[in-house]
């Protein structure tokens, strides 16, 4: 099981409030069989309408930590939002809140989502402009976010942090490393061991 203890990267900002996910990745991009290629259309849309727009800027290509606003990924319930954020390279959120259901779906592909204030957020996203191969840290288990010489606290609700910092969000790692339990449980279980055609 993987355990996400501290993720680092450049900064991509992104401080706006009430980013949905139909925003994040636009709903005609929803009809792949698997999540491959997501990455290359998220915010499609928006950065049609924004030539500025961080995820098109060659400053913040290959950034892996996004600084968001309050309400992040809100709207439907897609995992296609944080799966296409993960293909085009974010590793960590940071932002004012997030949606529930967006937060819960995020933390179980191993993507973390913390918070913190505006103030800070402000101070993050004007430390990456000056400066955008700073390298961001998120310490989940300090409990901060560290860029150059500043560093301010963040919050990630402690469930979540446990999960991660452990690798119990890793359900298919943890699957794996029980094969043999699995494999000596299905054995006693009639409908598996004494199934015949």
């Amino acid at each position: 099981m993987q355990q996400i203890r501290q993720i680092s990267g450049t900064g991509v900002p992104l401080l706006l409030d009430d980013i949905d996910t139909d925003r994040i990745i636009p709903a005609r991009f929803l009809r792949c069989v698997t999540f491959e290629g997501l990455g290359e259309h998220v915010f499609e849309d928006d950065r049609k309408q924004d030539s500025k727009h961080p995820f098109d800027d060659p400053c913040h290509q290959g950034g892996g930590i996004l600084i968001a606003g309050r309400n992040f990924g809100c709207g439907s319930s897609r995992e296609h939002a944080p799966q296409a954020l993960i293909r085009w390279g974010i590793k960590a959120i940071i932002a004012e809140s997030f949606a529930e259901i967006f937060f819960g779906n995020s933390i179980g592909l191993g993507l973390p989502c913390v918070n913190a204030k505006r103030t800070e957020l402000i101070r993050l996203a004007a430390v990456i402009a000056a400066n955008p191969t700073l390298v961001v840290t998120v310490d989940l288990v300090g409990q901060q976010v560290n860029a150059g010489h500043e560093s301010f606290p963040s919050e990630i609700v402690e469930s979540a942090r446990r999960s991660l910092t452990t690798g119990n969000w890793d359900f298919l790692g943890q699957l794996l490393e029980g094969t043999s339990d699995v494999s000596r449980i299905a054995e006693k279980l009639p409908y598996v061991s004494g199934f015949r055609q």
